[in-house]
């Protein structure tokens, strides 16, 4: 009798286990969702890519620094 409470109390345990895992897998990791996808600009000196927030604005377009705005611009 004591074999099987024994018994039993092993395959609840194990099957408890088995469905955290299983509901844990589920789950959706709180830090991967990405933000919204902001507007990328090229920079118009060496063409790198950048968010159009972090450009720096020239009369001849975006850049990516205020070096590359003065040498293309000559200001």
């Amino acid at each position: 009798m004591k074999l099987l409470i024994v018994l039993l109390a092993v395959l609840a345990g194990v099957w408890l286990w088995r469905r955290g895992r299983r509901l844990s897998d589920q789950r959706p990791a709180g830090r991967r969702t990405p933000g919204q996808a902001l507007p990328m600009v090229g920079c118009a000196r060496c063409g790198v890519h950048l968010p159009g927030q972090d450009a720096v604005r020239g009369s001849q377009g975006s850049y990516c620094t205020v070096a590359h705005r003065r040498e293309a611009e000559g200001a």
